[in-house]
């Protein structure tokens, strides 16, 4: 059962929250303001395990010493691991969690190996946990869009209306995940992907509970909203190099807006990802 998430500061000061729901419910515009600096909130925690990643990445660009034992790739990989380890010993993620995280970091890890291969971006700094031109940290980079999208869904406790076919999903993720690979040699079809996504997600819509309403949103625009994030996500990535782009190898310079288009996709991988061992769950009423 999908079960809403209480975060840490609800069980910390649940006499002061109460003050604040009275507060919010004074006026409507103290309403909105309540509930958007909640729901903020509650999304820097469904965001945890990639907000750590990237503290991590921007951290070590900044103070990483010279005379370090380890190479600064290498620590990132140990940190991750050691967040993994902690998000599952502090019950802050679920086994069921951990094997979404699992399935993105294998298939992002695979879609590395090819990617640098192919010079569509590279790792400057050198390490010992590697596979090939590819350190095993970046792999953990996918696993957190992953916990992502499974800690959201329990936090808010999404639940969806029309919601597509599972085996229409399924086939058109693969479509995606294929088309990263084959572009590179045959036609790029992601115009036919982005309309083929249009058509399965866009009468859909999801629910979820910030404070104390039920929301609704267009899953489309849900899932543009989280790939915007993504590609933020990715500028301080990159600013604190912890991969390169080409034309940024002189010096930072913001991602092309054209990667928001691969991070789109990205997700539709991502949602049916997760609906592998999470099912959808249709809203009360449907």
């Amino acid at each position: 059962m999908n079960t809403p998430v209480r975060l840490p500061i609800e069980g910390w000061g649940r006499r002061r929250l109460a003050r604040a729901q009275a507060w919010a419910d004074g006026s409507r515009l103290r309403g909105w303001a309540f509930e958007f600096l909640w729901f903020g909130l509650k999304q820097a925690w469904a965001c945890l395990f990639g907000g750590l990643m990237l503290a991590l990445i921007v951290g070590t660009f900044l103070f990483w010493p010279d005379e370090a034992p380890v190479s600064r790739y290498d620590f990132l990989v140990i940190g991750a691991v050691l967040i993994q380890v902690a998000m599952l010993v502090f019950r802050l993620e679920s086994r069921e969690e951990a094997a979404v995280i699992f399935l993105f970091h294998v298939a992002g890890t695979i879609m590395e190996l090819f990617k640098t291969a192919h010079g569509s971006w590279i790792y400057p700094e050198d390490s010992v946990l590697r596979i090939g031109a590819v350190p095993l940290f970046s792999g953990f980079m996918y696993a957190a869009v992953g916990s992502y999208i499974a800690r959201v869904q329990r936090i808010f406790h999404i639940r969806v209306r029309r919601y597509p076919p599972l085996w229409a999903t399924w086939a058109l993720a693969t479509a995606i995940y294929v088309n990263f690979f084959s572009h590179h040699w045959l036609p790029d079809v992601r115009i036919g992907l982005f309309a083929a996504t249009a058509v399965l997600f866009g009468p859909g819509l999801f629910y979820f509970t910030t404070d104390r309403k039920r929301r609704a949103m267009p899953l489309l625009l849900g899932y543009f909203l989280v790939a915007l994030f993504i590609w933020f996500a990715e500028n301080l990535g990159t600013f604190g190099r912890a991969w390169v782009y080409p034309g940024q190898e002189a010096g930072w310079e913001m991602v092309s807006l054209a990667k928001l288009g691969s991070w789109f996709l990205l997700m539709i991988i991502s949602v049916v990802l997760v609906s592998l061992v999470r099912r959808p769950e249709p809203e009360p009423g449907t």
